[in-house]
């Protein structure tokens, strides 16, 4: 994956943070966290599986932390700091700046979904001991979902991110 000219760096591995860049983290979040809660929140339940509610999970980490864990400040850190914010910094300047030094740009959908497996076992696997529940949630139906939704995450923000960049 290439950034477009105005938003390369020196090195050309990190993008130079600017407005379009935050433009694009903002859509690309947006269309993502919208797959993640249409798969996890409805399709999912709909075929008999986990209904998942991410934003427990953070009322669960704030409340942990000892900050305000209402409905409102779960939300807001779920979708606005992770899912626009949060998980599309994480690709441009850690994953794919890794990935892209080591296969030169090549099978970028595989690494999409392997991103959002990462982001998974950090979600999943990290946060959710930070926040005094069991590991991997016990590795029940919603561990799973929560895969598929991180993984699909992963695959929509790249596509996105590529769809802009390639329209600059």
């Amino acid at each position: 994956m290439t950034m477009s000219d105005s938003s390369k760096a020196s090195t050309g591995l990190f993008p130079r943070f600017d407005i379009p860049l935050l433009g694009m983290m903002f859509i690309s979040g947006f269309f993502a966290s919208n797959a993640f809660d249409l798969w996890g929140q409805l399709i999912s339940p709909a075929l008999g599986f986990a209904n998942l509610s991410p934003h427990g999970l953070a009322r669960s980490l704030l409340g942990t932390l000892g900050l305000p864990n209402g409905d409102f400040a779960g939300y807001f850190v779920h979708f606005y700091l992770v899912g626009l914010i949060g998980y599309p910094i994480g690709w441009l300047y850690i994953f794919n700046p890794i990935w892209t030094s080591i296969f030169k740009g090549r099978h970028i959908f595989l690494g999409s979904a392997i991103y959002g497996f990462g982001l998974w076992v950090f979600a999943i696997g990290g946060i959710t001991a930070i926040a005094g529940l069991p590991f991997f949630l016990n590795f029940t139906g919603i561990t799973w979902v929560a895969l598929a939704g991180h993984v699909l995450y992963g695959i929509v923000l790249v596509w996105v991110i590529r769809l802009i960049e390639h329209r600059s």
